[in-house]
């Protein structure tokens, strides 16, 4: 049988943080693990590059990001692991599939909305081309399912409605990719605004963990997170996110689900919970820091890695971009 073809990508800027580690990293080490996939993962630095960046910075942290990965279990033997700005057919099929997609689909995005508030600025061209660049990265492998969260399935719909609109000019070309979002840990919130999703730019260092965070700093911000009014601990997001977001962090980091640990916390206070969130999220975290380290060690072996998934993803991208040439009247 045909294996499924998972694709997913993170950016490499600033930290990777523990929303990035519980609802996305940790999961793609999952469906890693299924024989019925295959997996291509992705630094997505293009896509960073919409706001502006330190390029010594930037370059740092792509060599940390290809050490993070492979801390938390990519193996690159049983994956693709690659870097986007290394394999030039992104940008080329991104600019083709500009040609198929209109403006007003692209002004509706939320996240453009979002990001034109918190850059001013510098709203450029790359800003709000990035769910085009998006649709690239997952239809130049023919993509069956790409793991997000929940902030991102409007970009799925607009690539599935790029690869229907070509399709159906061209014939069969692209798969139409579906979203694959994780039950628990789909979405980790700040833990000092629960109602905003974990952020890498969160204003507030507090509300956000790193997966670099010391043990210290690891418990010193779980312990001083928002809770809400009342004193029961349940799961509701609407009107108790902060314990619904300190139930989902301590599910994730435990492998139980919800309703495990709202029933381990009967009866008991707010306190109980944020200390054992702490030290759940320690313990999760103690191997990945002390592979991290040793990757970080021999930064000739990580370069090595990214050349070698350069060349496995190139070899399935050139030929996707060279079948949508053809198929539109250019030279090949």
């Amino acid at each position: 049988m045909k294996k499924r073809v998972i694709y997913s990508a993170i950016q490499p800027s600033g930290m990777m943080t523990l929303g990035n580690y519980i609802g996305a990293v940790s999961n793609w080490r999952d469906i890693q693990a299924d024989g019925a996939n295959d997996c291509i993962f992705a630094l997505a630095d293009l896509h960073t590059i919409t706001v502006r960046q330190d390029p010594e910075k930037l370059r740092r942290n792509s060599v940390s990001f290809l050490a993070l990965l492979l801390a938390a279990g990519i193996d690159p033997k049983r994956s693709v692991l690659y870097v986007q700005s290394h394999v030039h057919e992104h940008a080329e099929l991104c600019w083709l599939l500009n040609c198929y997609t209109y403006v007003g689909e692209m002004n509706r995005m939320t996240q453009f909305k979002d990001k034109s508030a918190k850059h001013s600025d510098n709203i450029n061209m790359g800003l709000m081309d990035y769910p085009v660049l998006m649709a690239a990265d997952i239809l130049l492998y023919k993509s069956d399912q790409v793991p997000v969260g929940v902030d991102q399935m409007q970009h799925i719909e607009i690539a599935r409605d790029i690869a229907e609109r070509f399709n159906n000019i061209y014939g069969e070309t692209f798969v139409v990719p579906e979203g694959r979002l994780t039950k628990t840990g789909a979405k980790i919130m700040s833990l000092q605004d629960p109602t905003s999703k974990m952020s890498k730019s969160d204003p507030n260092p507090n509300g956000v963990i790193s997966v670099l965070d010391s043990a210290d700093d690891i418990a010193r911000k779980i312990k001083r997170s928002v809770t809400d009014s009342g004193s029961e601990i349940v799961f509701d997001p609407e009107n108790k996110p902060g314990v619904s977001n300190l139930l989902t962090i301590l599910a994730s980091a435990e492998g139980k689900t919800v309703e495990e640990e709202v029933k381990a916390f009967e009866g008991k206070m707010y306190g109980h919970l944020k200390v054992a969130c702490a030290e759940a999220v320690v313990e999760m975290l103690r191997p990945f820091r002390e592979k991290y380290d040793a990757y970080m060690g021999d930064e000739a072996g990580l370069l090595a890695v990214a050349a070698d998934g350069r060349e496995k993803a190139q070899a399935i991208a050139a030929k996707t971009l060279a079948d949508v040439k053809r198929k539109i009247g250019l030279l090949v």
